[in-house]
């Protein structure tokens, strides 16, 4: 893993001074990433390509004026497309909500276990609609991109132990609403 920061601050080092080769490397190795981030926040195509295309124009800009990301250059890029989604839904003036892919039906996978698949899905989308802004933006992060309490902390400008107790909260409504409370927590 040391490798992987070490290269990515000669990349970072060489970005700063505007140089093209390392902005192209920079693109090919995170774009998809933030794309993903994006299209899990808002479920939309187009929406998610355009805001990434914001993360990348902001990150030239930061360059070009000397305040882009001196290190932990994975944290800026969510940072910033947290920011960019951010605007978006002020501009949309939506209360914003995390969709889920329902996936593919197996082969093997009867009508009736489809049936149930979809139904979760529908029951879990509402569930999530029913958490914060933040509760919502932790559990992307924490769960559909694999990033460590510390990075979302990075990411969000919170501290971790403000993002343990969202995760917490966020993960109590939704056992709550999907009804997965443990029976001896229906007893106390």
């Amino acid at each position: 893993m040391e490798g992987v920061e070490d290269s990515e601050g000669l990349l970072l080092e060489r970005a700063q001074k505007l140089d093209e080769a390392a902005l192209a490397s920079i693109y090919d190795r995170y774009h998809l990433v933030v794309y993903r981030y994006l299209y899990r926040q808002l479920g939309d195509v187009d929406t998610a390509r355009d805001l990434a295309a914001e993360v990348f124009h902001r990150l030239l800009v930061a360059l070009h004026t000397g305040k882009g990301p001196r290190n932990h250059l994975v944290a800026w890029l969510y940072r910033t497309a947290h920011n960019a989604l951010v605007d978006h839904y002020r501009r949309q003036q939506h209360r914003r909500h995390l969709p889920l892919e329902e996936g593919i039906v197996a082969d093997n996978e009867t009508s009736v276990e489809a049936a149930e698949h979809r139904l979760l899905v529908t029951q879990l989308r509402g569930a999530l609609q029913q958490l914060s802004p933040d509760q919502q933006q932790v559990i992307a992060l924490k769960f559909l991109e694999g990033l460590s309490n510390e990075e979302v902390a990075l990411i969000m400008g919170k501290s971790v132990s403000a993002i343990k107790s969202l995760q917490h909260r966020a993960l109590s409504t939704l056992q709550r609403q999907m009804g997965l409370r443990d029976a001896k927590d229906e007893h106390t």
